[in-house]
């Protein structure tokens, strides 16, 4: 017995809340966003609102994030309204761990979402701006647009900057090691890792993983970041293993993040990009408006990624950085909730 194919599905009965929400996927990284069935998020800020979720309202991330709706690798977006008024959405980003403040592959699906789903007014050809208002500040994407039909998104990061290059810290099970951390949005701790003896594009995920858990743990307890604008920005986010190829290339050069609690990025990382882009430049590795191709060590899909002006971040000299790649739907759901479900509130198995 099959259900008929004209039948419409329909949630089954139930009682307590439901949750709607459209996925989508950039590069193979999943992007859930919520559309409705979110209480009201207070704050007069998006950073505030940010804030607010995390200790309020944390249990709803649980319920869309983990298992069984979700996956310890889901990551979502929640569209909240922004103190700035030339912003066409605000939003604030949640995974495995928590909230981050920018996140580049979920802005790239956004784009091509708000256009869609008339976030923003009449779309126009053969791009439509769209204003994204960020943890870590506005973020400008352009979706290509068409006869109707929205394509590729490419966005001008926040003014990013190399914090420190050639940091030394202790890594457990490695002994010393030499690192970059650059911001994009968010920090990130770079490493070639070659020197774990590995290969981001061969090497078993949970190899390449526990490395850069190390690093990270390393960095957090090493290094004390500060972000010039604000304190909340001034947290590592994770660590990006490379294949070293920092150098300009026409060729692509691939690396693997490793973000929030051992969170493996399917994309090339759109922040992580950004941040390797300004560490590159800072390093006098690319010049200005030099595109590069930066590909996913997991899944070999790829971003570009060039900066394209010089600018400052408090004292430290920053540069915007233009990402641009694909983001595709993948399908819409509608949660329930019910209430003698014991496991209703999520899970993870690590």
């Amino acid at each position: 017995m099959s259900i008929s194919a004209e039948m419409e599905l329909q949630l089954p009965p139930h009682e307590g809340k439901e949750l709607s929400v459209v996925d989508m996927h950039t590069g193979g990284e999943p992007l859930r966003i919520i559309v409705s069935g979110y209480p009201e998020v207070k704050g007069d800020s998006v950073l505030s609102k940010r804030h607010y979720v995390r200790e309020h309202l944390d249990h709803i991330r649980k319920v869309l994030m983990f298992e069984p709706r979700g996956h310890y690798d889901m990551y979502g977006a929640l569209i909240v309204d922004s103190e700035l008024p030339e912003a066409d959405l605000a939003v604030l980003f949640m995974h495995n761990e928590g909230y981050s403040t920018m996140c580049g592959h979920a802005v790239i699906a956004l784009g091509r979402f708000a256009v869609d789903y008339k976030l923003v007014k009449e779309p126009r050809s053969p791009e439509t701006q769209v204003n994204i208002h960020c943890p870590c500040g506005l973020v400008k994407a352009f979706v290509e647009y068409s006869n109707g039909k929205t394509g590729g998104v490419r966005f001008l990061s926040v003014p990013a900057f190399a914090f420190a290059t050639d940091v030394t810290v202790t890594v457990e099970g490695f002994g010393e090691m030499m690192v970059d951390i650059s911001y994009g949005g968010a920090f990130y701790a770079f490493v070639n890792a070659q020197r774990f003896g590995l290969d981001v594009r061969k090497s078993k995920t949970r190899d390449l993983v526990d490395a850069a858990t190390a690093v990270t743990k390393a960095v957090k307890s090493q290094v004390k970041l500060h972000h010039p604008t604000s304190d909340d920005l001034a947290f590592l986010y994770g660590t990006i293993l490379t294949d070293g190829k920092d150098d300009y290339s026409p060729e692509s050069t691939a690396n693997i993040c490793v973000f929030a609690e051992a969170q493996v990025d399917r994309s090339p990382t759109g922040s992580g990009v950004t941040a390797r882009v300004a560490l590159q430049y800072h390093k006098g590795l690319i010049q200005l408006n030099q595109t590069r191709t930066f590909e996913s060590g997991a899944t070999g899909s790829q971003f570009t990624g060039k900066a394209v002006k010089e600018t400052k971040c408090g004292d430290f000299k920053a540069v915007v950085v233009e990402v641009a790649g694909r983001a595709f739907y993948t399908g819409v759901s509608r949660f329930v909730q019910e209430p003698e479900d014991e496991l209703m509130q999520g899970f993870l198995l690590k």
